[in-house]
Parts: C-alpha cells; sequence; structure tokens
C-alpha cells in the first residue's frame, strides 16, 4: 500500500524519502522544475551530438573503447548495447528494497539536469517505481566504480522492455510482458542515456541510507539490552551519571548513558550484589557492563559521521560526463565509490564491536561464576536442563561471522577495463557485506534481550525498573517465553528477533522512559 507521494526536483533528495520508495512503496513524481531541467539538459547533449567533435558518451564508445568515434546512425545501437553489455550480473537476486533504492537514487540524479537524459525516460524510471515493477539485479557484478553498473544496467535493461522483473507479487517475468500490463511504453535510447542509466553509486548509498536506518534503530535498542543485563547481574548504575560523560564529552557516549539510566530509573535490582547474592562487594563491574556507553557511544558517533557522509551523496549528481549550466559536458571522476564505501566499511567494523560486547554480556548471565547467585545457564534444573547455553553459541557464531565480516572490502581493488579504470572502490562489497552485518546484529541483540529478561525474572523479591518490566510485557506478549524447562528455543529467538528489529522493544519501554536519544 502507497504510504505517500516523494516529489523529485532538482536538488537531491531526503533519507526519509528513500526509506519510503524502498521500502513503503511511496509513490514517485518528477516535479515541473526537474522536467524543464532534464529538457535544457537534453538540449546541449543534442546540440553537442550534432557537431562533428568527438564527445565521451555521446558520440564515443566507452571506458577503453572510448577512442571510437559512433557514426550518427550507430548512437542508438550504442546505447542499447552499453545497457546489454553491462548486464552481466551473475548470483542471487538482489533484495527487493535494494533495488528500488537503486531505482530512485538514480532518478535522483537524473532529475538533477546534469546527466542529460530526456524527460520522458525520467518518467518511465517513475512509472516502473509506482508500478511496483523490480528489475532482478543479481548479487555480483558492481567494483563500486564507474558506480554500480552491472545492478544499474539490469535496472536500465528493465526500462527498455527487456530482461527480467519481478511484478507486485512477487513472480518474476519477462519485464516486456510486466511493462505491457501496466502500459508502460520501453523507452528507446539514444545519445548519451544508456551511460547516464549505468554510472552512478546509486546502489551503495541506499544500502548505506538503509543500513542508517536499521542501525539507529538496533543502537538504541542495544542500550536497552545492556541496561536489563546490568540489572540482571545486579551491577551498579552509578557508572552512568552524566558528570562522568561530561568529563569525555563524545557525544554517543552521553546518549547512550543516558538511555541506560532512564530504562534503570527506579530499579530495585542495581547495586544489590552484595546484600541479594552473599558476594564479597563488588567495587566496579565488568568492563562488558560498565564500558557499555563508551562502546556502543562510538558506534552512534561512527553512524553520525556516515549519516553526514550520505547527506553529501545524496546532494551529489554522480555520472559521467556531466552536463554543466554553462553547456559544458565534462568527463570527471565523481563515480567513485571510496567515500560511501569508507564509512559501509567504518559501520561494519562498529556493528561488529557493539555485537561483541553484547555477547560478552549474555556469557556472563549464563555463567554461575560470575552471574551473582543466577542458576547456570538460566537452567530451570541445570543438568536436566541445558537453558540457554546454546542459544549463547548462537550468538558467538553470529559475532564470529561479524568479525569476519569487518574486513574492510574498500582496501581492496582490481583493475578493470583493460587498465583504463585500474583503481576501484568495492562499494557494493563493502555494502552486502554491512546488510549481513546489520541482520547480525539484531539476532545478537534479540539473544542478550532473551536472556536478560530470563535473568530479571529469576531475581525473585527483587523488583526490576518500570522500563524493565515493560520490556519483559512486551517480550512476553511478542511470543518471547520467559524461565522455564528446556523447550525447542528456535521460535523464541525467532520472535525475539523480530521484536528487537521492527521496533517492539523500544515501542515498549518509550512508553515508560519517553523518546531515547
Amino acid at each position: 500500500m502507497t504510504m505517500h507521494t516523494v516529489v523529485l526536483g532538482t536538488s537531491g533528495t531526503t533519507p526519509a524519502d528513500v526509506i519510503a520508495v524502498a521500502r513503503e512503496n511511496a509513490r514517485v513524481e518528477l516535479s515541473p522544475e526537474a522536467l524543464t531541467a532534464l529538457a535544457k539538459a537534453r538540449e546541449i547533449v543534442d546540440a553537442l551530438a550534432a557537431r562533428p567533435e568527438p564527445v565521451y558518451g555521446v558520440s564515443t564508445g566507452f571506458g577503453a573503447l572510448a577512442t571510437r568515434h559512433i557514426s550518427t546512425e550507430l548512437r542508438a545501437q550504442l546505447q542499447r548495447n552499453i545497457v546489454r553489455s553491462h548486464a552481466a550480473g551473475m548470483g542471487p537476486h538482489v533484495e527487493r528494497e535494494v533495488v528500488r533504492a537503486l531505482m530512485f537514487l538514480r532518478l535522483k540524479t537524473v532529475c538533477s539536469g546534469h546527466t542529460g537524459v530526456r524527460p520522458e525516460v525520467a518518467q518511465t524510471m517513475a512509472d516502473l517505481l509506482n508500478a511496483g515493477i523490480t528489475p532482478v539485479v543479481h548479487e555480483y557484478g558492481s567494483l563500486g566504480c564507474s558506480g554500480d553498473l552491472a545492478p544499474l544496467s539490469h535496472c536500465a535493461l528493465a526500462l527498455m522492455g527487456e530482461g527480467d522483473a519481478e511484478g507486485p507479487d512477487g513472480t518474476v517475468h519477462p519485464a516486456g510482458e510486466l511493462l505491457a500490463a501496466h502500459g508502460i511504453k520501453p523507452v528507446e535510447l539514444r545519445e548519451k542515456e544508456g551511460l547516464a542509466l549505468l554510472n552512478g553509486t546509486d546502489g551503495m548509498l541506499g544500502m548505506l541510507l538503509m543500513a542508517i536506518d536499521d542501525l539507529e534503530r538496533l543502537y538504541k535498542s542495544a542500550d536497552v539490552t545492556a541496561a536489563l543485563s546490568l540489572e540482571a547481574l545486579l551491577g551498579t548504575d552509578k557508572v552512568l551519571a552524566p558528570e562522568l560523560h561530561a568529563i569525555r564529552p563524545h557525544p554517543g557516549q552521553g546518549a547512550s548513558a543516558a538511555n541506560m539510566a532512564a530504562v534503570l530509573a527506579g530499579s530495585g535490582l542495581t547495586g544489590q550484589h552484595s546484600s541479594a547474592t552473599g558476594d564479597a562487594p563488588r567495587v566496579q563491574d565488568a568492563y562488558s557492563v560498565r564500558c557499555a556507553p563508551q562502546v556502543a557511544g562510538a558506534g552512534r558517533d561512527t553512524l553520525a559521521h556516515a549519516a553526514l557522509v550520505a547527506s553529501r551523496e545524496l546532494a551529489s549528481a554522480v555520472d559521467n560526463p556531466v552536463v554543466l549550466p554553462d553547456g559544458r559536458v565534462e568527463s570527471n571522476g565523481n563515480f567513485h565509490g571510496a567515500p560511501v564505501a569508507y564509512v559501509l566499511d567504518f559501520l561494519a567494523i562498529a556493528a561488529a564491536d557493539l555485537a561483541s560486547i553484547a555477547e560478552r554480556r549474555t556469557d556472563r548471565l549464563l555463567d554461575k561464576n560470575r552471574s551473582h547467585g543466577l542458576p547456570p545457564f538460566l537452567a530451570d534444573d541445570a543438568g536436566v536442563d541445558s537453558g540457554l547455553m546454546i542459544a549463547q553459541y548462537t550468538q558467538a557464531a553470529l559475532v564470529s561471522e561479524m568479525k569476519r565480516l569487518a574486513v574492510p572490502a574498500s582496501a581492496d581493488s582490481i583493475p578493470s577495463s583493460a587498465m583504463q579504470e585500474d583503481h576501484v572502490s568495492m562499494g557494493w562489497s563493502a555494502a552486502r557485506k554491512l546488510r549481513t552485518a546489520v541482520g547480525n546484529l539484531a539476532r545478537v541483540v534479540a539473544i542478550e534481550l532473551y536472556a536478560s529478561t530470563r535473568a530479571i525474572e529469576l531475581r525473585t523479591g527483587l523488583t526490576p525498573a518500570p522500563a524493565s518490566a515493560a520490556a519483559i510485557a512486551g517480550a512476553r506478549a511478542a511470543g518471547v517465553e520467559g524461565p522455564g524447562p528446556d523447550r525447542y528455543l528456535s521460535p523464541d529467538l525467532a520472535a525475539a528477533e523480530s521484536f528487537v528489529r521492527d521496533g517492539g522493544l523500544l515501542a515498549a519501554v518509550e512508553k515508560i522512559t519517553g523518546p531515547l536519544a
């Protein structure tokens, strides 16, 4: 169901608009300003096409073949051929939301008036999005320079009525059949248009924006589960005092500490380690508990930097060559994905570390020698029951994979196009592995939620914070079961994952705390 309409002008778009189109099927319209800019830029390209001098992308071949001047009668074939030949992806189909983001962001650049694409081509791009037609794009094929060539080529192929695409019902058909069924006329590409539809960082940028959207929710959720673990371990909340974080003024650290303090307000468990368990007085908690705001806060600041880079890229017109307002058509290197690739890798590092510290807290909850009075593995009858022993194995496996995914893709490069394109960004690869890492992080946080809520409920005679009680009640209502004898755990963990990923945990807690930072 369409949520609202996004109107594209010449000055870019917003992260919220990208998310709305990619994930919520928002309708896309072209503003009169965009249509005017498209027409003016096309006039420039048509004038250059009529001149005898070769212009890259207009009257020449591409990449290492740019030295050949293409005669007028072959130029339409040239544009068709670049799309067909570059649609060379292989592997599994890329997710629908990624392809919709890719298409919308390419349309955003086309509407800038710097590409020379005709208004009717831009309108057809919008028509495909609005009809729910999603070209089949494959996992492999992009080096992140000159942009996401193969993925964008598969999208352009569908505009021509060729290749395969998914219909609104998710089934794959020949693209020409889907266009005909929705009354959309395939485009016949003219000078520069094939190249302009392929040459951008749109896939990696779309995945970055969706990762930021997911991570903003997961970082808040991780603050909640860290607070629940602190509470379950009878830790002290004194380390969350704002004056301690003011003397190391990283903004993310202060926000995470404030979130944890808000969740723990009114707790009857914090600081009870000796009176409740008979332990020797505990001067300070383990790093995984005490340093939670510092680690999560550093990730939050990394996320803020990534959002800044994404906002700059959203304001960009990425193409080669570009049409300038004074009538020049100039070659450039703006298609290089390095700025986006770096932050994609940076986020994968931060996500892996957040998952790592969450797993250490979970392991502490399950170890009777470190959990301050909790039963081994939070089992009902330890020995007969294994409790959450293997849930922690699953969490550890997820964290280990995230550590592998944190190895940067952007540090790699491989020459292509007969050494014309001799340094590439690998930004698409960085984006693909970040999507996997974000999914894993949601599962890791869900397992910490599962363990910490069970542990709190096992602290009989002690009253959790109101926000903690709301988190527990919300989780139980969502199908995440509480303490008891061993049972089939996968459904519980899947319910916990959905509760975290879809924002249910935050919604439950924020009814008590108000909006978390």
